[in-house]
């Protein structure tokens, strides 16, 4: 399998709050939002493995701002870790100013999706090379969710995740 960069994934998608998709606060639903990133983190998932893929889990969302009726929002979605047949999908989500263009950062998540096959089971995915510092921070940080999230679930022993033990225990 050939070895993909985040910018081969990347997914970005732009698009306009509408008054039908907003709360009584004229700020648009947080489920909107959920579904947009799903959307794009889907399709980032994708064009990384080339195959079918299915959301594993929301592994982190953080609505930091509010997104007013009117906004153009933009949801920017690329692979920050591949595993056997997983991946991390870092979401940026983006407001522009409607007079002055310029962009603000929004919120943010994680989500995981897994590859599959025509019949559902999981399907390896391609390796993926970090280029930029933030491709680099993102895809090291990936590895300490996952072993946090095996250890949480029970299925890593916490002596075995040597990532997150490097944290804690320095020499």
């Amino acid at each position: 399998m050939r070895v993909k960069t985040p910018s081969e994934s990347r997914t970005v998608m732009t698009d306009l709050v509408l008054p039908s998709e907003t709360n009584p606060l004229n700020n648009l639903f947080g489920g909107e939002l959920l579904a947009r990133m799903d959307r794009a983190a889907s399709i980032a998932a994708r064009r990384h493995s080339r195959r079918i893929t299915v959301t594993a889990s929301v592994n982190h969302v953080a609505f930091n701002r509010a997104v007013p009726l009117g906004s153009v929002v933009t949801v920017e979605a690329a692979v920050s870790r591949a595993f056997s047949t997983s991946m991390e999908i870092f979401i940026d989500v983006w407001i522009e100013d409607r007079f002055t263009g310029e962009r603000t950062k929004a919120n943010e998540a994680i989500y995981t999706f897994v590859a599959v096959d025509d019949t559902g089971k999981p399907t390896e995915v391609p390796p993926l090379e970090p280029e930029t510092d933030l491709e680099k921070e993102r895809y090291a940080a990936a590895l300490r969710r996952k072993q946090l999230s095996l250890v949480l679930a029970g299925k890593l022993k916490p002596a075995d995740a040597t990532e997150l033990k490097a944290l804690f225990l320095k020499d």
